[in-house]
């Protein structure tokens, strides 16, 4: 028995030795490979194996036998020489000096590309930490040998016994599909016991000496513990200076990222004091604030940050003005460092309380006993508006402040009775509000004295020139002292005596535009003035839609019915030139059932303030008016303009959509054009083009008045285009804009063509384009030089063109010019006809109606073309195979171009 077990033993052995070598060896080259990958992250530059060097000698070995026998062979990399360095470096040091100015939504992106590479930068860290912690576990996994051993030794001591026992198990048999033979026999994945029943579904685990050990042991645990051993070991060799340089360092990351998150802030959620410049920068373009000159003060961001009196603040919280608009942000801490101010602002921005504030804040720092005494000296402040209404506007809002702050206004305008006025002026006054006309009236008529009168406002200054008040402005500001007008040096700017009657005058200017009248009187007038401009200035406001209806004057009244009839909310303002029409429009439309009042100059000041304040009121749902309405007014929540008559100008037609649209609320304008209007066509349509929330209409975009600006001299060019458009193409009239010194011919003549022929191909305008480039050339070398030869053939033959002029049709141009009879063939073939004895040639069927350039420029052309050559009449050019493809065909006979 023994001599029979001995060699399964000895067997046994031997395969038990050698899997334990190949089991071993592949344990060991394992665990090489990891150290090698592991090494090579580390220090890329740390020496090799000698295996892995051999590997990778044999690697470029075969690379290089590959790459001769493909006949290939790598270039080798030139360096680049010291004079390409020096120029990169150069380049690279310009391009970082250069500075860079980021718009709003550059900056917006870069800071969201910030964010982003943060998160990927820590999502990165985090997967960098699970691969280490995987990591960790497997070679913790690895480091227990013995029990792989063990059960690998288990698994080839079965192995063994099973072939030794001839123990086989048996293979499930795979049947075919088309194998019709019966299966009986049961495979254990079909047993569905173990679902019906979970006894068989679910084995019962064994727990020894608790949850989770086995045998006394928790392999959790025993990880667990390992992992803290590590760590505590290498806390322990750690110096304290490591770790004070740890903790330094964790505190700066801690320090960066908290200063990281507090600059990354938006102004809102910062206080007045952590605001840098460029959070400045930025809040001046949220609001689009715009200043120029110097020690500009920051604007405000709320009422409370102005540093106002209790009481003023209160006033403006009970007036309503919950936030300070654009205008009030700048300009009241201007006013209030007693700065001129110019204001250049769009209508609806809320200017009278930006002149207002500084001036009542000013008024409220003066003594009362002192305030009652000077009401007897003249005002303290004058203010000067060019229509009675706004007058009557800026009054109504100086007296909702100053019934609050013992203050005493009063207006001064035409109208009323010069005499009432007078003796209000007399009772004492702190502020006076007038229009020119009546304030110099009243200042000769020594009704008003300005000893005192330290702040002046002139609000729509630019409507008061226009008006022709210039000469009474002048001579209203004559009246003011000498004694407080400021120097035009430094000292201007100095503030120490800002709360006092001793301060220097102030002058304060609001405009929608800025002329030369009006820059003119700002020179002679304001010193060293900080401008403030908000917004797009002179244009209409961006949140009012305008919609242009083309039609007729007789069209107007039944369109106008039809607008109304619509679902618009009142107050509506209806906008006609002339004052007679104002009160047949208004009249008409009350006998339609609208409610409807008048507006304009020639009424007395008692109907225009009824008018208003019925419209203000809701008394009425529609104000028909002149121009006298269309600036300064601010009647709230007009839902449409309606310009039945189109302004004369834009400016005009600017400030009369301006009256919708106010408050940030949308609104819409609409407006009749007639031919009448065509004056005004090139700047209409320019408006409508720069609105983001308008169209302009296609009749208006393609009107020929609506191509160029009025008073542009345009020149009319014949021009020849051999092989183009059917018979116009041979002589083209276009008219061109010609500047005397155009430096870009080129695209003025592309945009022209773009818009005048919009269907042609971009190949045939660009040769019609060199075409006429050419021409014009030739044109102008020319211009001064006549042909004698040409000039005495004409004198011979018969010049039918000069006996035979009429009004009618060019057949070349299509113009309705004066046109002449000319030759359609050149006179150098009727001279041989004739010198060949056919003197009795019928001319008429040679001849077509022309106007007089095309006339010109056929005689001078023609006898060059080769179409001229080859078909010498009309008939004859309509059937060239040149022409025919670009004819439209009506009729059988009938062509056009």
């Amino acid at each position: 028995m023994a001599e029979v077990g001995s060699p399964s033993r000895d067997l046994k052995k031997r395969h038990r030795s050698t899997s334990r070598e190949r089991e071993h060896h592949h344990h060991h080259r394992s665990h090489r490979g990891e150290h090698e990958t592991k090494n090579r992250r580390a220090s890329p530059k740390r020496s090799q194996s000698p295996d892995s060097k051999r590997r990778k000698d044999d690697e470029m070995k075969v690379d290089e036998s590959d790459k001769r026998t493909n006949g290939t062979s790598t270039t080798k990399q030139v360096p680049l020489s010291l004079e390409e360095m020096l120029e990169r470096n150069k380049k690279e040091q310009e391009a970082v000096a250069k500075p860079k100015f980021l718009t709003k939504q550059e900056r917006e992106a870069e800071a969201l590309r910030r964010r982003q590479e943060e998160a990927d930068a820590i999502h990165e860290r985090d997967r960098d930490r699970e691969r280490r912690d995987r990591e960790r576990r497997r070679r913790d996994k690895d480091e227990q040998p013995a029990d792989r051993g063990n059960a690998d030794e288990e698994r080839e001591e079965a192995a063994v016994k099973e072939r030794y026992l001839g123990i086989v198990k048996k293979k499930r048999k795979i049947r075919r599909l088309n194998d019709r033979k019966f299966v009986f026999d049961w495979d254990a994945g079909e047993d569905t016991a173990v679902d019906y029943n979970p006894i068989y579904k679910e084995k019962h685990e064994i727990q020894f000496f608790g949850r989770g050990h086995i045998a006394g042991i928790d392999l959790n645990k025993q990880k667990k513990d390992q992992s803290k051993f590590y760590g505590d070991l290498l806390e322990e060799r750690r110096s304290e200076g490591e770790k004070d340089r740890e903790k330094a360092r964790l505190r700066s990351d801690r320090e960066k990222d908290e200063r990281r998150r507090f600059d990354e802030r938006h102004w809102s959620e910062k206080d007045l004091d952590e605001m840098m410049d460029r959070d400045w920068r930025i809040f001046k373009e949220d609001f689009n604030i715009t200043t120029r000159g110097g020690n500009i003060p920051h604007p405000l961001r709320s009422w409370e940050e102005a540093g106002l009196e209790k009481s003023i603040l209160d006033v403006i919280k009970l007036a309503g003005y919950k936030e300070p608009t654009p205008i009030q942000r700048q300009a009241i801490p201007i006013g209030l460092q007693n700065r001129d101010v110019i204001g250049i602002a769009e209508t609806g921005s809320g200017k009278t309380a930006a002149f207002l504030i500084p001036l009542l804040a000013w008024i409220r720092s003066l003594p009362k006993v002192e305030r009652s005494i000077d009401a007897d000296n003249g005002p303290y402040a004058l203010i000067l508006a060019p229509a009675r209404e706004l007058a009557q506007q800026i009054e109504e809002e100086a007296v909702k402040f100053g019934k609050h702050l013992d203050i005493n206004v009063v207006s001064v305008i035409g109208g009323l009775s010069r005499e009432e006025q007078g003796f209000k002026l007399r009772l004492g006054c702190h502020i006076v509000i007038g229009t020119p006309g009546r304030l110099l009236d009243v200042l000769q008529n020594r009704y008003l004295t300005l000893q005192q009168c330290t702040y002046v406002v002139m609000d729509e200054a630019d409507r008061m020139i226009d008006m022709g008040f210039e000469a009474d402005v002048k001579s209203i500001l004559e009246y003011l002292p000498v004694t407080n007008q400021k120097p035009d040096n430094e000292i201007a700017e100095n503030t120490k005596d800002f709360y006092s009657k001793d301060k220097y005058r102030q002058t304060v200017m609001f405009t929608a535009t800025m002329t030369p009248t009006i820059e003119r009187l700002a020179r002679t007038y304001l010193r060293r003035p900080a401008s403030v401009y908000i917004g797009s200035v002179g244009k209409p406001t961006e949140r009012v839609e305008q919609i242009i209806i083309m039609c007729s004057e007789n069209d107007k009244r039944n369109k106008l019915l039809d607008i109304l009839d619509r679902t618009f909310e009142p107050p509506i303002i209806i906008f006609v030139n002339q004052k007679k029409a104002v009160d047949i429009l208004a009249k008409g439309l009350i006998k339609k059932g609208y409610n409807a009042c008048a507006l304009h100059g020639g009424k007395g000041q008692d109907s225009r303030d009824l008018a208003l304040q019925q419209l203000k009121q809701g008394q009425k749902d529609i104000l028909v008016a002149t121009d006298v309405a269309g600036r300064g007014l601010d009647i709230k929540d007009v839902s449409l303009v309606l310009n039945y008559d189109m302004a004369k100008t834009i400016q005009d037609y600017t400030h009369r959509i301006g009256r919708t649209g106010r408050a940030g609320k949308a609104g819409k304008a609409i407006t009749f054009l007639t031919k009448e209007d065509s004056a005004v066509f090139y700047e209409l349509k320019e408006v409508l083009l720069e609105s983001p929330v308008s169209q302009c209409p296609q009749e208006l975009l393609n009107h020929p008045d609506a191509q160029n600006k009025p008073g542009t001299v345009v020149t009319k060019l014949c021009l020849h285009f051999p092989n183009t458009w059917s018979l116009r193409c041979t002589i083209v009239c276009i008219n061109v804009f010609l500047p005397n010194h155009c430096d870009d011919l080129r695209d003025v003549i592309d945009t022209m063509f773009k818009a005048s022929h919009p269907n042609v191909s971009e190949t045939r305008r660009q040769h019609l384009i060199y075409s006429l480039l050419d021409m014009i050339e030739e044109d102008r070398d020319k211009k001064n030089k006549q042909d004698t030869d040409e000039t005495n053939d004409e004198e011979d033959d018969i010049d039918l063109a000069e006996k035979t002029e009429r009004d009618g049709e060019c057949k070349l141009c299509g113009c309705t010019q004066r046109i002449t009879i000319h030759h359609m063939i050149p006179k150098l073939i009727l001279k041989r006809m004739r010198n060949s004895g056919k003197e009795s040639v019928d001319v008429a069927k040679y001849l077509v109606e022309v106007c007089r350039p095309c006339h010109n420029e056929i005689h001078r052309i023609w006898p060059h073309s080769e179409l001229a050559r080859e078909y010498q009449t009309v008939d004859m050019l309509l059937e060239a195979p040149a022409i025919q493809p670009y004819l439209n065909w009506k009729r059988k006979r009938e062509r056009t171009a």
